[in-house]
């Protein structure tokens, strides 16, 4: 492999999509304050998203490959990793990965950061969530 020290840097970035159903609800309010803060999302069955996910990772482009990584690398691992438990559950119920989480936008894309960093790395940049075409979450690994 060459010196990517001196390599250009790039972002690379690949989306997928995945089907989820959730409920925002937490059990230490009470329903009429769960309705207040999280609206319909609060609903006792949930509802669902066609949810898409986005990963970037941000290094040296190797000078032989002309890649930071195969992006097959980065689809195989949102497969595996991410999407084999997530896609076509309820995230409440049926996730492993979201267990015991309020399924926000938010909490997912820091709980698929927390997995893909443990695969990329310092490579990765950044995880976005979309669960609708007007949400978009994105999340860079920061604590405040």
């Amino acid at each position: 492999m060459t010196d990517r020290t001196s390599a250009p840097v790039a972002l690379l970035q690949r989306w997928e999509t995945f089907c989820a159903a959730h409920r925002l609800y937490d059990e230490r309010m009470t329903r009429e304050q769960n309705d207040a803060l999280y609206g319909p999302c609060a609903r006792e069955f949930g509802h669902g998203h066609n949810y898409r996910i986005g990963v970037t990772l941000k290094g040296g482009v190797d000078a032989r490959t002309g890649m930071i990584v195969n992006i097959v690398e980065i689809k195989q691992a949102v497969q595996e990793l991410i999407l084999d438990d997530m896609d076509h559950r309820h995230l409440n119920h049926d996730s492993k990965l979201m267990r015991g989480i309020n399924p926000t936008a938010e909490n997912l894309a820091v709980v698929c950061w927390n997995v893909l960093h443990e695969r990329f790395g310092a490579l990765l940049h950044e995880v976005q969530i979309e669960e609708t075409p007007n949400n978009l979450v994105m999340y860079r690994g920061e604590r405040g």
